[in-house]
């Protein structure tokens, strides 16, 4: 069976190049976003009526002009399905939202090739997955580490991806996080005053800014830095305190880059609790906290850190959804534990 093709006829004024155009023009139905679109393009597989192959993006059209655009249909991408439970928050034709697990790896990379989410998405959506790039495959918009948990949003349709990817792109997504961290962050801290990048706000909010960059020596890692690197802002309020050993901290991100709050708070001095990549072998002074306190922290095996709401406008139906995730078990007992003393 050959592949669908699909004429389209450039409307009025379109854009100064063919990859804009055709995204203006192509139908809602067809699925097909404007770096979908591209990547066709530069394929062979868009042709102008009377005229031959176009492969050039920056192609100009003409009203009236007519393009035929050969789809090929969506493949299996090589991860292959896992039966993995999942915790679904809400799903529909378009899109998924899961409460991961710590431990989860999003996608599959080298050393990670199984028991990704998107080897558990794969089982999950089956036959409900769309072809998002021309493969039958869940749309990562924006990922949480490892060893982080809570809330993501994946696309299961092209259009949806296309989608969320420009709500990521503008900062218009909702993201809130629990953490918790060594010390507690406050305005009245000299030394936290002094740091670069933090400014103070109303209703107790701490803003930390900051470029975000590859550390120099550590590929793990990320750094801020000055006049290089990813412009980052991150803001956060102290939920509770407990004495001046820790803290359980709210997070909002205003960008979204790597490692953010965890490296955000490590430059403020306030390293996650069990985040081994930017806390290395940090102790607490046996004053500050009871023995079981104090073990409870030792032995936390993870960056405490909980993707805890997320918010955003579905890229179909354009309602607004908000979401929540209550924080995890082992969260939830390293709290338990901080009360304690």
């Amino acid at each position: 069976m050959s592949d669908p093709i699909l004429r389209v006829v450039i409307g009025e004024n379109p854009p100064p190049r063919l990859d804009k155009a055709l995204a203006e023009v192509v139908p809602e139905d067809a699925s097909l976003s404007r770096s979908s679109l591209g990547k066709l393009i530069e394929a062979g597989a868009v042709v102008r009526e009377g005229g031959g192959v176009v492969t050039v993006l920056k192609t100009k059209t003409q009203v009236g002009e007519v393009f035929l655009i050969t789809v090929p249909e969506a493949v299996d991408i090589e991860a292959q399905p896992e039966a993995i439970p999942l915790d679904v928050i809400f799903e529909d034709d378009d899109l998924i939202v899961i409460n991961k697990p710590a431990g989860m790896v999003v996608h599959p990379a080298p050393g990670s090739e199984t028991g990704t989410l998107v080897n558990a998405l794969l089982a999950h959506c089956a036959d409900s997955l769309s072809g998002i790039g021309g493969a039958k495959r869940p749309g990562i918009v924006h990922r949480i580490d490892k060893d982080t948990s809570g809330l993501l949003v994946v696309a299961k349709s092209d259009r949806a991806h296309h989608g969320l990817a420009a709500q990521f792109a503008d900062h218009s997504i909702e993201r809130h996080y629990l953490a918790i961290c060594y010390g507690v962050p406050s305005r009245a801290d000299p030394r936290l005053a002094g740091i670069s990048g933090v400014a103070f706000e109303g209703s107790n909010v701490i803003r930390l800014s900051g470029n975000i960059a590859r550390h120099k020596t550590d590929r793990k890692r990320q750094a801020v830095v000055v006049n290089a690197g990813r412009h980052a802002i991150t803001r956060l309020r102290v939920v509770e305190s407990y004495g001046t050993a820790a803290a359980l901290v709210e997070c909002w991100l205003e960008t979204g880059r790597t490692h953010q709050i965890r490296v955000h708070l490590t430059h403020a001095g306030h390293t996650l609790i069990g985040d081994m990549t930017y806390g290395g072998k940090r102790t607490l002074g046996p004053k500050l906290l009871s023995p079981a306190a104090l073990d409870a922290v030792k032995t936390f095996p993870r960056q405490a850190l909980h993707a805890a709401s997320l918010g955003f406008k579905h890229p179909v139906t354009q309602e607004t959804l908000t979401f929540a995730a209550e924080l995890p078990e082992d969260m939830q007992q390293l709290l338990t534990a901080l009360s304690s003393t």
